[in-house]
């Protein structure tokens, strides 16, 4: 998995890099061939504004846009949005494949 942090007219410290990166190796929990995550950090106005763009092989890519006042609360935000949508995309991905023939009721004409 490829993972890209960008930040425009702000600095990262380490601590800020290493809880990004934790929470983008926790996505692998979801069995998703997830080839690349590119992570954009903007200082606005108004707070930051931080993007999550999950791309995922076989699927549409995830796109997670979260704004804020705080870089942590704005983070925590994307994240925990991120995995929600994620976590959906499991579900759906392995609900499609739990089906059987032999579980299909025969219809008595």
């Amino acid at each position: 998995m490829n993972v890209q942090i960008r930040a425009k007219d702000l600095n990262l410290n380490a601590q800020t890099k290493a809880h990004i990166e934790a929470a983008v190796d926790a996505f692998t929990k979801y069995q998703l061939d997830i080839t690349t995550v590119n992570i954009d950090i903007k200082a606005e106005k108004k707070g930051v504004s931080i993007e999550f763009d999950i791309h995922i092989a076989h699927a549409q890519p995830v796109v997670i846009k979260q704004s804020d006042d705080d870089l942590d609360a704005a983070i925590d935000l994307a994240i925990d949005r991120a995995t929600k949508a994620l976590r959906r995309l499991h579900t759906k991905v392995i609900d499609k494949h739990t089906g059987s023939v032999k579980d299909l009721e025969t219809l008595d004409a």
